[in-house]
């Protein structure tokens, strides 16, 4: 399994988790997910590949804990990365040029 599919499971999963979450409780979590998202933004730029953000997403979520704290402070449910960094990320994913309704193109150059 590629490290992209590992983190494609997890991301996918967070995204479940915020859209099955009780209403006054995804409100909070998708406030933290778009602020997450514009952080995706600011750090990888315009154009990105799937590589660049499994390697952002590997170095460690601490990050998106931080801004969860900050956008909801009462709400501690939108602080679990495993759920809004996840879902952030797997939104993010999808901008990502080598992105291909779900599964990653091949970089590989054609002989």
């Amino acid at each position: 399994m590629s490290d992209f599919q590992s983190a494609s499971f997890q991301w996918r999963e967070g995204e479940r988790r915020v859209r099955e979450a009780l209403p006054d409780e995804r409100m909070a979590m998708d406030r933290v997910v778009e602020r997450i998202l514009a952080e995706l933004r600011r750090r990888l730029g315009g154009a990105f590949t799937i590589d660049e953000l499994v390697a952002l997403y590997d170095a460690g979520t601490g990050w998106c804990t931080d801004i969860a704290y900050a956008v909801a402070p009462g709400a501690p449910w939108a602080w679990d990365a495993r759920i809004t960094a996840d879902a952030a990320f797997a939104r993010y994913v999808r901008e990502a040029i080598d992105y291909a309704g779900g599964r990653q193109l091949d970089a590989r150059p054609a002989d």
